[in-house]
């Protein structure tokens, strides 16, 4: 049997209209955000997912409870291998003053490398398709795990930019998976009898 998820990116934050690096730092919602995950769910009500999971992080856990709400589901469950990417000393800061203090990216201190944050993210995706077999599931995460998962499973790939609350389906089939739509719903198959 297969699986299949649709991997969303949280809604937009504060931060994120600032340009400022979140990583693990918890950052809520802001209005533009709760719209965002509102519109996600209007893509995925045809889609009948089964259930939801996210990071526990405040961004991504409120965008799959709206989710989840809108779509009559339980949960969300909280899935602490799929938060963000810990960017250290980095966290706070614009693009512009991380190139200032740090040229070298390899020297913020507390920095998570991404091979660790691919390992850690598709580690956390396949237990959740293994354990939830044959499922249609909705994962909301980060933009950097979504970044990092895609480019393990295609890596030939050429993705654009993954915005607050954009949608990529994935499907899981024999221990693998595959990107069947980048920012697409891709709809769930009849089960064949």
């Amino acid at each position: 049997m297969s699986s299949l998820i649709y991997f969303v990116r949280h809604g937009e934050t504060e931060w994120n209209r600032q340009q400022r690096i979140q990583g693990s730092t918890d950052i809520p919602l802001n209005d533009t955000g709760r719209a965002q995950a509102l519109a996600a769910a209007a893509r995925l009500s045809d889609s009948a997912p089964d259930l939801i999971v996210a990071s526990p992080l405040m961004r991504a856990f409120e965008t799959a409870t709206i989710i989840g709400d809108s779509l009559g589901l339980n949960g969300p469950t909280a899935d602490p291998d799929l938060v963000e990417r810990n960017y250290g000393e980095a966290e706070g800061m614009n693009y512009r003053q991380i190139e200032d203090r740090f040229p070298d990216r390899a020297l913020i201190r507390g920095h998570e490398s991404h091979e660790r944050l691919a390992a850690r993210s598709l580690g956390a995706l396949h237990r959740l398709a293994r354990s939830h077999d044959g499922a249609s599931m909705v994962v909301v995460a980060h933009g950097g795990v979504i970044r990092a998962v895609l480019g393990e499973i295609d890596q030939e790939g050429t993705h654009g930019a993954i915005r607050n609350g954009s949608i990529h389906s994935l499907s899981f089939s024999g221990d693998q998976f595959s990107l069947l739509g980048f920012d697409e719903v891709t709809p769930r198959q009849p089960a064949r009898s």
